[in-house]
């Protein structure tokens, strides 16, 4: 029997959405571009999910634009804000734990001449919002930071971040990478003050390749591509409706009170159990989502003990699933030892675990240390 618990890496497609996808390609397939009849019921379809993930973000269903998923938006995002703002200054505030598609498209903006400030997370991955004082100046032109980290699951004060912008009187606009955000804990985008913000399907039982980006009305971004109308310009292409459609689907059949409650049940479980065995470290902050928990077993490299649990039908990750094994900047920006984040392992619940899949995990762990351990 499988036991998945890599659910910050990608969830299952659910049944609900799956029909929904099909029904789609197969009986809706026309192009909301398109003026015919078809393409007018398409654009009905792709309207009523803007709706829908408008609805649950507290914003305005014109200031939702769909992409690809999550890089896609964050990219856009940052990118575009940058090349409309540049003229203005040319600072930019992050922090040291960001997804690499927030990480690495600083790093690429800095060798073109941006300063990017960094705000390093204390030994727990918690950040205060106070370290924003010292970094934002009237040269600021963005502020991007996640609302929950996707390795060890700090959430980070936005709200208070907002406000840190605002007693500096500076324009500079406030992204957040909503990504293991949506979906786990109420959004209220506009409420929260954010100008900018990314979301994906497929962390929500939705389908691979779609997200949205949030942008407040108002604020002005450059396009990173060109050739259509779509999107009002902003993300040009024929909008991929089937999957934008099981996205909706996604989100209207999240239970945000009822997953949390058992996933919360299920983060103590593990924890309990986790500490029972010996060598084994938790790395997330009491404080964490706890969706996440973020956990080292010692003597063990992360990649030898994943591929051993894999052998066992426990399905772990061992940091950000798109860092493909690399190590973790996250746990290295905590001031982890090397040992100890050469062997974290990261467990990401959804709703559809049960103790039995952490029953099995910790089986696992433990004849793993038996196994692996070095002599």
């Amino acid at each position: 029997m499988e036991h998945y618990l890599d659910n910050s890496a990608t969830t299952a497609v659910s049944e609900a959405v799956a029909k929904k996808v099909y029904e789609i390609m197969t009986e809706n397939f026309g192009n909301p571009s398109s003026l015919h009849s078809l393409g007018i019921k398409a654009e009905s379809v792709l309207e009523d999910a803007r709706e829908t993930v408008a609805d649950s973000l507290g914003v305005k269903s014109d200031e939702i634009y769909f992409t690809s998923g999550g890089t896609e938006s964050n990219n856009l995002a940052i990118l575009g804000t940058v090349e409309w703002l540049k003229k203005r200054g040319n600072r930019i505030v992050t922090t040291a734990i960001e997804h690499s598609s927030v990480f690495e498209t600083m790093k690429h903006l800095e060798e073109n001449g941006f300063e990017v400030i960094y705000i390093k997370p204390d030994e727990s991955g918690n950040i205060r919002a106070e370290q924003f004082e010292d970094a934002v100046n009237d040269r600021t032109i963005l502020v991007s930071l996640m609302a929950v980290n996707n390795e060890v699951g700090s959430i980070l004060p936005i709200d208070k971040i907002k406000s840190v912008i605002n007693s500096k009187n500076s324009l500079a606009p406030l992204h957040c990478d909503c990504v293991q955000a949506f979906g786990k804990i109420p959004l209220r985008l506009s409420k929260a003050g954010i100008d900018l913000a990314s979301v994906s399907g497929h962390k929500i039982h939705a389908p691979k390749g779609v997200g949205a980006l949030y942008v407040r009305r108002g604020l002005h971004i450059k396009p990173r591509q060109f050739g259509g109308e779509q999107e009002k310009k902003l993300r040009p292409g024929t909008e991929a409706l089937p999957l934008i459609a099981g996205m909706a689907q996604g989100v209207r059949d999240f239970s945000l009170s009822a997953s949390y409650k058992k996933v919360s049940a299920l983060n103590s479980y593990i924890k309990e159990k986790l500490l029972e065995l010996d060598g084994v470290t938790i790395n997330s902050p009491e404080n964490a989502l706890p969706y996440i928990i973020n956990f080292s077993v010692s003597g063990i490299r992360s990649e030898t003990m994943l591929h051993f649990l894999a052998q066992n039908e426990v399905y772990v990750s061992s940091g950000s699933a798109c860092a493909k094994g690399k190590p973790s900047h996250v746990l290295s920006a905590m001031g982890l030892s090397r040992d100890t984040a050469d062997s974290a392992l990261r467990v990401s619940f959804s709703a559809e675990n049960t103790t039995d899949d952490i029953d099995a995990l910790i089986s696992a762990i433990a004849e793993g240390q038996q196994k692996l351990a070095k002599r």
